[in-house]
């Protein structure tokens, strides 16, 4: 009994100590087989990519297939990354690539027919979200009728609080494409929604 207590906490303490582990660190981890870095990576970040991909593919179930089919690609990979950006920047530039494909894939389907699907990135009281839900919804609305490319930059920047040099590692493309996507994006999410009678969240 004494042993199977102590091989408890011996465990504990390794899943502890994984979860105070650098993201870089459990990559190093998981390149030579570590399932409990595995565990808790996913664990840190599968909400993160689940968002993401939902936001490209606005479909449930294909979006939890993808994220699976990301993180098994890490689980393959992890001793690919190099360390050149953030591992979080990494998994997205997984994602995208997994997502776009599904959708070239569904090619008869109109990608842009519905509006963005969102889940809120932390709990509101009922108040808050009362408050707030009217303005979410015309704002998801106007995202939604961004060009795919502008979609993107906003989803990248606001949403994943990327960086410009991290959006255009994931996207694959120069800073300065990145600054004019960008630009040019939220002159027209301003537009959509001042036309929708938001004017605060335009500026």
């Amino acid at each position: 009994m004494t042993n199977v207590i102590a091989i408890n906490a011996a465990a504990r303490k390794h899943i502890a100590d994984a979860r105070a582990t650098s993201d870089e660190a459990l990559l190093q981890s998981i390149a030579k087989g570590g399932r409990t870095a595995m565990h808790v990576l996913y664990s840190r970040h599968n909400v993160r990519v689940y968002r993401f991909i939902l936001r490209m593919v606005r479909d449930t179930t294909m979006a939890e297939d993808l994220v699976s089919q990301v993180f098994l690609d890490v689980w393959r990979t992890a001793s690919q990354f190099e360390g050149r950006s953030q591992v979080s920047t990494w998994l997205l530039s997984i994602a995208r690539f997994k997502a776009l494909t599904a959708l070239r894939q569904r090619k008869h389907e109109d990608i842009d027919q519905d509006d963005v699907l969102e889940i809120a990135d932390e709990s509101d009281t009922p108040e808050a979200s009362l408050d707030r839900s009217n303005t979410s919804a015309i704002l998801r609305a106007c995202v939604a009728k961004l060009s795919p490319a502008h979609r993107e930059i906003i989803n990248l920047v606001y949403y994943h609080e990327k960086s410009v040099e991290e959006a255009g590692a994931i996207i694959g493309i120069p800073q300065s494409t990145v600054k004019t996507r960008m630009f040019y994006a939220r002159k027209q999410l301003a537009d959509l929604l001042k036309v929708a009678g938001i004017d605060s969240i335009a500026a």
